[in-house]
């Protein structure tokens, strides 16, 4: 088990909270009570962190005719829609929802080239408003594959996230699994497929990103 990158800014602020709190409580408040209940709340506080922004080893599932999910989480749609910031046509959407105790990296669903890269400012909104996908602040990433499928992707963040990180750019070449960015305190993702995909997960279904295989092609 491993602690990502992007929380070591978190967890050192975390800590130097914790420190200071737990040295103002021992200099000033003398009921014993109250100074485990502080200290209790301090350890908590830094396992919560710790566990947010952990980043477990795991064997990535390769599969060329296959989308796999970008995010754990929790299957909370899965509808036929027209896409309309990129591919401009009628596709399946497939929307993870991430909660603040699932691990937050994102992945490539699939091997390719990046066609189209944009990041969107704006609202927060919680991950599963119908809305979250165009008013939150998002990227859309659009993946080439093998096959000439356009594959697009959104990070959306939630009521809590205040931060998108992403490490792909337009022009690179994604392979499958690897980590494209990090989404802060509860988020969602969602992924657009051409209608040749046969989906492969049901609503409600628990996704492990990087292994679970969300779509195949027919």
């Amino acid at each position: 088990m491993f602690i990502h990158k992007e929380g070591f800014v978190t967890i050192f602020i975390t800590v130097i909270f914790i420190v200071v709190i737990n040295f103002l409580t021992d200099r000033f408040v003398s009921t014993i009570w109250i100074r485990n209940i502080i200290l209790l709340f301090s350890l908590a506080l830094l396992i919560i962190v710790l566990q947010f922004f952990r980043n477990p080893m795991r064997k990535i599932t390769e599969c060329q005719n296959c989308i796999i999910a970008p995010a754990d989480g929790k299957v909370v749609v899965i509808e036929n829609v027209f896409e309309k910031e990129y591919l401009n046509s009628e596709c399946i959407q497939i929307s993870i929802f991430m909660s603040p105790f699932n691990v937050h990296v994102n992945r490539n669903p699939v091997s390719g080239v990046v066609k189209y890269f944009k990041y969107h400012p704006g609202k927060y909104l919680v991950a599963w408003h119908p809305k979250s996908s165009e008013l939150n602040e998002r990227t859309t990433t659009v993946i080439e594959n093998k096959h000439g499928h356009k594959i697009l992707f959104r990070q959306i963040a939630g009521a809590l996230a205040r931060r998108i990180c992403w490490y792909v750019k337009e022009g690179d070449s994604a392979i499958q699994g690897r980590e494209m960015g990090f989404i802060k305190f509860g988020s969602r993702v969602d992924v657009f497929l051409p209608k040749e995909y046969k989906i492969n997960v049901k609503i409600d279904e628990k996704t492990i990103g990087g292994k679970t295989i969300i779509a195949k092609l027919d």
